[in-house]
């Protein structure tokens, strides 16, 4: 069940008006039984391994609890049970067939007959995000950050919350469970600010990140019939395809929970005004790098074994940071890319610790040159393997093609091409300058100064685009996200 689709606003209408007529005793068994049936949406049988995380942790975290802390050798039995089973149900799912290939193909170049039994299995929806989620507790109380939640419903509507469970943010137990005993009432303000992030977020998924979509596609399905400018023009319409998707997504998720009183973490702040590549990080999909940063990097030492032993942790998270994203190697190789960047920032940073690109030219120069960065990386996101990551960089400076045909990739749009072409890049204006009004005076602020009558007709634009990119559009593309 997607967000943008007539399907969840019928649930959310559902729900949302029960869960506050509710006893706050009862209101964890509607969010669980409505988490589960939002799940169920894509196929129910998947429901299985949901439960399975679930009751793995839950046991986990109970035997964690009564046992002492000096029996560190049970303790650590008990933790790598809970990461076994939920990577073991990742790699079965997710990278099993990766692996089966890769170990044919250096067989085979070895002259050794192997032939690995590929698996004809769906990628369950939201599997990386909420086996991660559970995983972060089983570490809290590892860590004694928290006590072992008892109550099993709980910690399974927890794990299964349905505004953040498919897509994110993956949500820390120290900061949801207490909120499922919290006593949370019926707010206007908050309601009207939860809508209005929601709205947010539904404006960036259909009518930017879709609209621009079609041209990504386009491109990159066909990739040997451009070349040059529309190379260029795709690359930099998928940076802002994938930050629109995904953000959009966020929003509408903080911005549901919100409506109901839950609290969920940001996920995204303003990352196109990272002035470098360490910097990106704390802004883009914060609660995956900060999940790496916690329970990865620090495990491994973080920088309290030395400096080479620092940067061999870095480079190690942002690879399994790249391979958490997809069954494929390029995944890999963009999170390599990542890694080796924020090494040479880091001997950068140490060599010249004095060095000042926070103002003027300088942070320009730090604007763009991470923009850039970013931008090539996302050439080995986007594309399929290695082959179309070759073509992509041997052709992304041949300008032999007509500029004619840059608006060609549009041609499935609703409006006629040109028209398509010009509104994309305005879009991607729009929310560039909603970024930097954000990151100089805080965009709720500037909101809140303007009038009534420019408040309203902000909320009629929304509502406006919004339905007919739904209804009236191109088909919606599925989150870019939820094939993770």
């Amino acid at each position: 069940m997607s967000f943008v689709s007539t399907e969840f606003i019928i649930f959310a209408l559902l729900v949302i008006p029960i869960f506050f007529m509710l006893g706050q005793k009862r209101r964890w068994l509607l969010l669980l039984v409505a988490s589960y049936c939002f799940y169920a949406f894509w196929m129910p049988s998947y429901l299985i391994l949901i439960l399975f995380s679930t009751l793995v942790d839950y046991l986990v975290a109970l035997a964690l609890q009564h046992t002492a802390a000096e029996r560190i050798t049970r303790r650590r039995a008990l933790l790598t049970c809970s990461v076994l089973a939920n990577i073991g149900v990742l790699f079965i799912f997710k990278y099993a067939n990766l692996f089966g290939q890769t170990a044919e193909q250096m067989a085979q170049a070895l002259g050794i007959p192997l032939q690995v039994g590929a698996l004809n299995v769906l990628l369950p929806v939201g599997i990386s995000f909420y086996t991660f989620q559970s995983m972060a507790y089983t570490f809290d109380v590892y860590r004694g950050r928290l006590p072992a939640e008892r109550h099993f419903g709980v910690f399974a509507t927890y794990v299964a919350y349905f505004p953040q469970l498919v897509a994110g943010p993956i949500e820390r137990a120290t900061n949801m469970l207490p909120q499922f005993r919290t006593k949370l009432s019926f707010d206007y303000d908050r309601v009207v600010s939860g809508l209005r992030l929601a709205a947010w977020g539904a404006f960036k998924k259909v009518v930017i990140a879709d609209r621009v979509a079609l041209y990504v596609n386009e491109v990159f399905d066909n990739l040997e019939s451009y070349s040059g400018l529309s190379l260029v023009i795709a690359v930099l319409f998928f940076a802002f395809q994938i930050y629109c998707d995904f953000s959009g997504y966020s929003d509408i998720a903080i911005g549901v929970a919100r409506v109901m009183g839950f609290r969920l973490m940001k996920n995204f702040r303003r990352p196109y005004l990272a002035t470098s590549l360490r910097d990106f990080w704390r802004r883009w999909h914060i609660s995956l790098s900060t999940w790496f940063r916690d329970y990865v990097y620090i495990s491994l030492g973080g920088n309290r074994l030395g400096f080479p032993r620092q940067l061999f942790n870095l480079l190690l998270v942002f690879v399994l940071s790249g391979l958490w994203h997809g069954a494929n190697w390029t995944f890999m190789l963009w999170g390599l890319f990542h890694g080796l960047v924020i090494i040479a920032e880091t001997l950068f940073k140490a060599l010249f610790p004095n060095a000042a690109l926070r103002n003027g030219p300088g942070r320009a120069f730090s604007l763009i040159y991470t923009f850039v960065l970013v931008y090539i990386g996302w050439i080995l996101f986007r594309a399929n393997d290695l082959g179309e990551i070759s073509y992509i960089l041997r052709h992304l400076l041949d300008f032999s093609q007509g500029v004619a045909e840059l608006t060609r990739p549009f041609a499935a749009g609703l409006l006629p091409q040109r028209a398509e072409f010009l509104l994309s890049f305005g879009l991607i204006g729009l929310v560039l300058a909603v970024d930097i009004i954000d990151e100089r005076q805080g965009i709720l602020a500037v909101f809140g100064r303007l009038s009534t009558l420019w408040r309203w007709a902000v909320y009629y634009f929304l509502a406006i685009t919004i339905y007919v990119s739904l209804f009236y559009g191109t088909t919606v593309q599925e989150f870019y996200y939820f094939q993770f």
